[in-house]
Formats: structure tokens, C-alpha cells, sequence
């Protein structure tokens, strides 16, 4: 069986909004968010 183009693109975003939530769901927001204020702060040269 062959998607369509449509049809694949719907299955990828879908699988993407599961992963993003499954995420948030295990508190993976706060770690990248953390993460991103460090380099932030790091490339500013004021860490």
C-alpha cells in the first residue's frame, strides 16, 4: 500500500504532535528550556 503524498504528510505531523506531546507529558520542555537559556547565556559571553 502507497500514500499519497497528502496522506504521508497528515501521518508525519501527526507522529510529530504525539512526540512533542509524549514530551511535555515526561517534562522534557523544562530540560530544553534550560538548555537554551545556557548557550543563550554562553554566547552573550555572560555565563
Amino acid at each position: 500500500m502507497f500514500l499519497t503524498k497528502k496522506q504521508a504528510q497528515l501521518l508525519l505531523l501527526a507522529a510529530a504532535v504525539l512526540m512533542i506531546l509524549f514530551g511535555m507529558w515526561r517534562g522534557e520542555a523544562d530540560t530544553v528550556f534550560l538548555k537554551a537559556i545556557r548557550l543563550c547565556m554562553e554566547c552573550v559571553g555572560i555565563g
